[in-house]
């Protein structure tokens, strides 16, 4: 089994934190989603109507990201880490899913949170991952939760 740990971690860096380790532990390959334009804290101040976190994902735009993964067809699991945006992963999550085939891959999406709870997340994300043979979602608090649901 292959396997590939893809993440977004916004200011906090808590998603990082968790993919990073959990990397190290089972000896994955990493990527992680960078916006072309990075987000500014004015721009994650989810409480400002106008923020770019909120326009985004009011108007569901597409959110261009830096680089990509080499060879992503040879992985048998892909970890997705992000933190939880409106019961949901990110648009740059999305952007990225929908620019790959998930075809016969098993996606365990993990996510982070201050507060909000997983929701509808693994139904939500379910169409940019189309073709995956298996899709959870579970909000983690550490890279242990993960190793422990994937087990």
């Amino acid at each position: 089994m292959k396997t590939l740990i893809v993440y977004f971690s916004a200011e906090a860096g808590t998603t990082a934190a968790v993919a990073k380790q959990l990397a190290a532990e089972i000896r994955a390959d990493l990527f992680e989603i960078i916006p072309e334009k990075p987000y500014t804290r004015a721009d994650l101040n989810y409480m400002n109507p106008l923020a770019r976190c909120n326009r985004e994902k009011i108007a569901n735009k597409d959110v261009p990201y830096q680089g990509d993964v080499s060879g992503f067809e040879t992985y048998d699991t892909i970890l997705l880490g992000f933190p939880i945006w409106y019961g949901g992963a990110p648009n740059v999550v999305n952007t990225f899913c929908s620019a790959h085939d998930f075809s016969g891959k098993k996606v365990y999406a993990f996510a982070t949170s201050g507060g909000s709870p997983i929701g509808r997340t693994a139904e939500k994300l379910r169409p940019y991952v189309s073709g995956a043979s298996f899709l959870d979602a579970r909000l983690v608090h550490s890279a242990f939760d993960v190793k422990e649901w994937i087990a």
